[in-house]
């Protein structure tokens, strides 16, 4: 079998993606093939095109950490041919060939069955959408109610960002979005948010403890954003951390923790354990399923990857963006 594939090469001067036709032995080990429909961009996608960028193994490789499609041939009984799934996380796009081509053969273990999704629906929602819904469920899980007062989410404009804020306006919190793109403030509270701030901590000098504003918070910035965001919660609160577009130090002291009991909870998406994995997508078709995600996902074929990759390198990029494969080649 031959196929259409976006295939990153590591050469003397960077890191090449390029349109190229494969056959089936070109793809690693695995016991389900899907025929791709969609894949989406990521953060991750693009440091895996960016030379030095820490995330790829070896080249060359096909990237795209998540991918959605049909089944074509399984050797698991688990799936059958026509089965619509949704790959992400583990060792896709980053050590083994991701979403970027016509077709993908990735391990029974890290394929989930869809109910309730269409594949369009699962790449609009990506790695991205699926870390907000983590992040919520971990707020929830701590024992955040609505009642307990406004939630903060950080890079509100971001994948993670802007699915958090549909997902908590959703289930009845009062969301507080915090961007550095005030001219996304219409969208933000089209998703639901009661109010639309600016980048954290702003002119603001971070302190070992702030006044206490929110009952807890998604942020997906790290840095300082987080160290402000720490020490500005409400006694008991919790807050989720999957980021580090902000930096990866957290310059920060134990008081929040000792003195408000304040908990961080980080959140990892790539090696969340398959049967749980499974639970909270079937919950992303119901109760926690983002209500926006038509205004959320911006398309593209999968042959401009590169184009929109830069976007999110570069801090330009709002929303969720789906990269189709089938019949763009």
């Amino acid at each position: 079998m031959e196929f259409q594939a976006m295939v990153a090469h590591e050469t003397d001067s960077g890191i090449a993606l390029v349109r190229e036709e494969v056959t089936d032995d070109f793809l690693m080990p695995g016991e389900v093939t899907i025929k791709v429909h969609f894949s989406s961009a990521n953060y991750k996608d693009g440091l895996a095109i960016t030379p030095r960028g820490g995330v790829v193994r070896r080249y060359p490789l096909i990237p795209g950490i998540d991918l959605t499609g049909e089944v074509t041939a399984s050797d698991d009984p688990e799936f059958a041919p026509g089965d619509l799934v949704v790959a992400h996380g583990y060792d896709i796009g980053v050590a083994h060939h991701g979403g970027f081509a016509e077709y993908a053969r990735v391990p029974a273990g890290w394929v989930v069955k869809l109910d309730g999704l269409t594949p369009r629906e699962a790449a609009a929602i990506g790695t991205a959408g699926y870390t907000a819904a983590m992040s919520v469920q971990a707020l929830l899980d701590a024992g955040l109610t609505p009642d307990a007062g406004p939630v903060l989410v950080t890079g509100a404009t971001g994948g993670v960002g802007s699915v958090a804020v549909d997902i908590l306006s959703g289930l009845g919190f009062e969301v507080v979005a915090s961007t550095g793109k005030l001219g996304a403030s219409e969208l933000l509270s089209t998703l639901g948010a009661k109010s639309v701030i600016g980048r954290l901590p702003g002119e603001e000098k971070v302190r070992a403890l702030g006044k206490a504003q929110w009952a807890a918070a998604v942020d997906s910035v790290g840095g300082a954003s987080l160290a402000y965001v720490l020490s500005s919660i409400t006694y008991g609160g919790a807050v989720a951390a999957s980021g580090l577009t902000g930096g990866s130090d957290l310059p920060t002291t134990v008081m929040p923790f000792i003195l408000r009991g304040v908990s961080l909870l980080g959140i990892d998406s790539a090696h969340f354990p398959i049967a749980r994995r499974r639970e909270l997508w079937a919950r992303l078709a119901k109760d926690l399923k983002p209500q926006h995600l038509s205004l959320l996902e911006n398309y593209a074929p999968i042959t401009e990857a590169e184009s929109v990759l830069h976007t999110i390198l570069d801090g330009t990029h709002s929303g969720r963006s789906v990269l189709g494969a089938a019949g763009e080649f």
